[in-house]
């Protein structure tokens, strides 16, 4: 049986079509009973690949099925029948990784390979196995228009792009991940829909006419039929695909009045089908509102997701490394940013935001854990939303960049790297679109080029989105690896998370047990945010960091052991000297 949700339309079609376009059948669709208003059906039954769309009214452009799983010929084309119960899985014995303790790794399959494939894909995750990560974190992979974009203008939420290798190709992706004990998260986005291809408003109501977010209008969380949309989306990928998390792009933007907010109902969800399949499912968050309430338990008035970003935690260590303190990093450059978001998780926690003009964020209860806080140096958002897509190191000196591994790698948080962190690449990370439509295109690229222009930028250095050149350059360069200096700091990368394993400290869910000082040596004031030595007490373990120019001095016992050093360190008779852009861990 075919259904769809259609309550704008009066008349309701779906034709089958050939692989040649040649229509093969076409059928009228019935109106559904009053208990399920807006609802169309008939009783054809499709097979695997069978090509077909909906017409809507007695208009004779074809639409693809909004719940399409399969788009070959692209979000304007026809939708393609996908059985997802066809695949023969391998992965009956894997039961899943919980997030606690875990390194999250963040990629975009488009350029994370040079073909750009999830079967491309498949082949470098030994590299990951290899390094010590547990999950790896997928960009948005569902339809867009066009060859390449990062994903977050997708339309069709169901279906896996075709450039990708389409929906058989992820489950293959899913499946040898699985194999190498590897978790997968999938990106998803729910608070907007792209700008080409997007056909639901003439279906029904998905969308707030009027009522806009940060990239058009908001998605209609009033309707049930939407909220079912949303939440069948995010249980298709953990049971069809088997998925073991999703990272919800931009929760903030979700504008629900209802009594159960959809997150809510989302974590209820998916909690019970973690229960049914007897693996944990992962929820993580990404919001800019500083709020508890999403990781809280649902008994306790939260949404019960399972994790949630922490842009706070990125801005205080970015500042401390680089020393930029523009637009939202200039509250940053306070000596107590590092404290607060090692020590309590988020830096304004009700404080007053400069960036904001006003009060902001919330307190994090003591009893949460720290591992509910995903925190990061770098990710794609930091980097590819920087006018010319620069990574850290684009500009800091292989000293500071094993720093900003060490920081990384013994946070409180969840630590996730970003595609080519751990050898420190040097590929940009830029902006890239590939709309075919001209207007688009070009309303894309004189937007993005217009708004650096105002913060001062010149016009000619921002890259242009729509250029094809754009997107190659920020595909990752494997044989950069092959480079002493790279393979070097990829090997202090796999020696901290392996650390981090080794060590319960370092996994300790409790931030009360966290203690930075902020250290100045004798010969200095304190100097620039990027001029300052922190020592990080966790436990029995402590990770001293010196950003200054000068060496820094610092006790450590007696009995303590050099665990981890980014360069050559003094350690005698109970005390460490560290030389100008160095950190150690010691235990």
């Amino acid at each position: 049986m075919i259904e769809v949700w259609a309550p704008n339309a009066d008349r309701m079609r779906v034709r089958r079509l050939d692989a040649g376009g040649t229509t093969l059948d076409e059928r009228e669709l019935r109106r559904s009973t009053a208990d399920a208003e807006g609802w169309w059906s008939t009783d054809l039954e499709l097979s695997d690949g069978d090509r077909y769309g909906f017409l809507v009214g007695d208009g004779e452009d074809l639409r693809p099925d909004p719940r399409s799983r399969r788009q070959p010929e692209g979000v304007h084309g026809p939708s393609a029948a996908f059985d997802p119960t066809a695949y023969s899985w391998n992965d009956d014995s894997w039961t899943g990784r919980q997030l606690a303790g875990g390194v999250i790794y963040e990629l975009h399959v488009g350029t994370f390979t040079p073909d750009g494939t999830l079967d491309a894909l498949i082949a470098k995750l030994d590299h990951l196995v290899d390094l010590g990560v547990t999950h790896i974190e997928l960009l948005p992979v569902n339809d867009f228009n066009g060859r390449w974009n990062w994903g977050y203008d997708g339309v069709l939420w169901y279906a896996v792009h075709e450039g990708y290798g389409g929906p058989r190709a992820y489950q293959r992706l899913v499946d040898a991940a699985h194999a190498r004990g590897l978790a997968v998260i999938q990106d998803v986005v729910y608070n907007h829909l792209g700008p080409s291809g997007n056909y639901l408003p003439e279906f029904g109501p998905y969308l707030r006419q009027g009522d806009r977010n940060t990239w058009g209008d908001s998605v209609n969380l009033d309707e049930t039929a939407v909220r079912e949309y949303i939440l069948e989306n995010a249980l298709m990928w953990l049971r069809d695909y088997h998925v073991d998390g999703l990272r919800l792009d931009a929760v903030h933007a979700l504008r629900d009045q209802q009594p159960n907010h959809i997150l809510r109902e989302m974590s209820q969800r998916v909690d019970a089908l973690s229960a049914q399949q007897n693996r944990p499912l992962t929820l993580i968050a990404e919001s800019d509102m500083n709020d508890p309430t999403l990781i809280l338990p649902r008994e306790a008035g939260g949404y019960g997701l399972t994790a949630q970003w922490s842009d706070d935690w990125h801005h205080a260590v970015h500042v401390a490394l680089t020393g930029e303190t523009t637009g939202y990093y200039e509250d940053f450059a306070a000596a107590d940013a590092l404290t607060k978001v090692s020590q309590g998780g988020f830096f304004h926690d009700g404080t007053f935001s400069s960036f904001r003009d006003r009060p902001h964020g919330r307190p994090i209860p003591e009893d949460v854990p720290a591992w509910r806080l995903v925190t990061f140096a770098q990710d794609h958002d930091q980097i590819g939303n920087r006018a010319v897509g620069d990574r850290l190191s684009a500009t800091l000196s292989p000293e500071r960049l094993a720093v900003a591994a060490v920081l990384t790698l013994t946070a409180p948080g969840t630590p996730m790297l970003f595609m080519g962190e751990e050898w420190g690449a040097s590929t940009p990370w830029q902006f890239f679109t590939s709309h075919p439509e001209p207007e688009l295109g070009r309303a894309t690229a004189e937007g993005r080029i217009a708004e650096f222009e105002r913060m001062g930028w010149d016009p000619d250095v921002v890259p242009d989105p729509q250029d094809p050149e754009t997107f190659e350059r920020s595909h990752l360069r494997w044989a950069e690896l092959d480079d002493p200096a790279h393979a070097r700091l990829q090997e202090l990368y796999r020696r901290l998370i392996a650390l981090r394993r080794e060590r319960a400290d370092l996994t300790d869910p409790a931030m009360s047990r966290t203690r930075v000082t902020v250290a100045v040596s004798a010969q200095r004031a304190e100097g620039a945010p990027d001029a300052r030595v922190y020592r990080i007490d966790r436990g029995a373990t402590s990770v001293l960091v010196n950003l200054s120019s000068e060496e820094a001095e610092f006790e450590v016992g007696e009995t303590a052991e050099l665990l981890v050093a980014t360069v050559e360190v003094r350690v005698d008779s109970g005390r460490a000297v560290l030389p100008p852009d160095s950190a150690v861990v010691v235990g």
